[in-house]
């Protein structure tokens, strides 16, 4: 059954102002629709500022024990919708049923997560040189956030923005993926079921959205995460006085020296690639080997690989669920193409899936090349499919030269046994995030996260590292006298 998605916009639940539509197709099987949604207009975006404005000033003045309170309500609601949600993720962007679980029973703990930092705002005070005064610094909300978020972790991104936005006591306009408008719709619900006032979140679909909401200067901050064009266009933008949070594409390597467990190293490298059929940001596409272990850890990936039950993500024996959509199939073809005419090798995988019902979905095979060159596009290029390469490389030094001679900087692991060239690299590797001997993708529920470089503005982290709340609060200086 197709469902229909509508905007929130206040207290109103409402089509786009036009009635224009746009459909989402289940991408484990194109031919079944599964939602349509509003193709919002400067009108419909323009009336959800409006209503952020318009409740911004009460929900600013809102008890931070009560803003703590409401989120929690959400963080209820949302869990005792778990599993139908899960079910829609599947529906609309095609991860596993496990995984998409596993999302959906995450998110309830990021709000209650949140929900403490609303009363742990704190400010400072200053040792004073006047006589008879006081100086401290209190945090105040900052207005209206506009939040634009992916598809491929529609529910989970979207609470890590929302959440501490409202804890901060800022209103929200919220813009999901055009690729998953259903889930998008149960979270700004779940916030509405929870007893939030009109205005504080609201809701709006289409693809020209985000553009319409970062043009819009009543929008004091921006949170964006997805690909590294697009947030360089908002980036540009937002223009001086108001804020951009930016999360935005990798291309991640994994480092294995001579001294790394071949087992661990295979799973970490299989992890980093094929989880979420490698549409993860944090996905890793480099695979820097030495060259004494090279060959048998192809081997033991490749394996891997060929391990991986590709196909619909609601039957429970699939390890890998289809692409995004046709233009991710044709993506890994022209990707996997380009590599090979580079002087790349395909050990496994390099098409589309047709086997069995994965004829009228978008699925690709697990693919392994080898014989990759540090300067050809599959290794300077994001991915975002399940395509990886292995470069050779005669040591740990070349090894961090070729990761760091990178244009992005959001993830790495390195393999290795030995805790001192572990902690070398780890220092030394140009990136957000570095990880040993674990996988690339994923983050610390209550670290900081966010990359450097073509990965993101390097502030303003997301997650729930200490300093989390600076992006949503301003912060104010007082001089008290007596």
């Amino acid at each position: 059954m197709t469902v229909q998605v509508l905007n929130r916009i206040g207290d109103e639940r409402r089509p786009a102002a036009d009635g224009e539509t746009f459909s989402r197709h289940d991408p484990a099987d194109a031919r079944r629709l599964v939602s349509e949604a509003p193709q919002s207009t400067a009108a419909d975006v323009a009336a959800a500022v409006d209503a952020a404005s318009a409740a911004a000033a009460d929900w600013a003045a809102t008890a931070p024990s009560k803003r703590a309170e409401l989120l929690e309500r959400a963080a209820s609601v949302l869990a005792a919708q778990a599993d139908e949600i899960a079910d829609e993720i599947v529906d609309e962007m095609g991860k596993p049923i496990g995984q998409a679980r596993m999302e959906s029973g995450r998110t309830p703990k990021n709000l209650e997560l949140y929900a403490a930092e609303a009363i742990r705002l704190t400010g400072a005070t200053y040792p004073s040189d006047e006589p008879d005064t006081v100086v401290y610094s209190e945090r105040a909300p900052i207005g209206v956030v506009g939040v634009i978020t992916p598809w491929n972790f529609p529910l989970n991104l979207a609470s890590r923005k929302i959440g501490p936005a409202l804890a901060a006591g800022n209103t929200v306009v919220f813009k999901p993926s055009p690729m998953t408008p259903r889930v998008g719709e149960r979270l700004g619900e779940a916030f509405a079921e929870a007893g939030f006032p009109p205005g504080v979140v609201n809701t709006v679909h289409g693809g020209a959205a985000g553009a319409m909401l970062v043009a819009d200067e009543r929008v004091a901050a921006i949170t964006f995460t997805g690909s590294t064009a697009t947030g360089r266009a908002i980036h540009d933008a937002v223009g001086l006085g108001r804020r951009v949070q930016l999360e935005l594409g990798g291309n991640n390597p994994v480092i294995v020296l001579a001294d790394a467990d071949l087992d661990t190293a295979a799973e970490v490298v299989a992890r980093s690639s094929f989880a979420m059929s490698g549409q993860a940001c944090t996905a890793a596409g480099r695979i820097l080997v030495v060259d004494e272990l090279h060959d048998a850890l192809v081997e033991r990936v490749v394996e891997r690989a060929e391990a991986h039950i590709v196909g619909d993500g609601r039957r429970p024996d699939v390890t890998m669920g289809p692409l995004v959509d046709e233009r991710a199939v044709q993506a890994m073809d022209a990707a996997v193409a380009r590599a090979v005419e580079e002087g790349a090798r395909v050990v496994t995988g390099g098409h589309r899936s047709l086997s069995g019902d994965n004829e009228h979905g978008w699925f690709f095979e697990p693919t392994v090349l080898v014989d990759v060159e540090p300067s050809t596009e599959l290794a300077c290029n994001e991915v975002f499919g399940p395509v990886i390469g292995f470069e050779r490389v005669s040591g740990p030094d070349e090894a961090l030269v070729r990761a760091n001679d990178n244009a992005y900087g959001l993830t790495s692991s390195v393999c290795t046994s030995d805790i001192g060239a572990a902690l070398h690299l780890a220092s030394a590797i140009e990136a957000g995030t570095v990880r040993i001997n674990r996988p690339t993708v994923g983050a610390a529920f209550n670290a900081p996260f966010g990359g450097i470089k073509a990965s993101g503005t390097g502030t303003h982290r997301e997650q729930l590292g200490p300093t989390v709340m600076d992006f949503y609060t301003s912060l104010r200086t007082v001089l008290l006298g007596a």
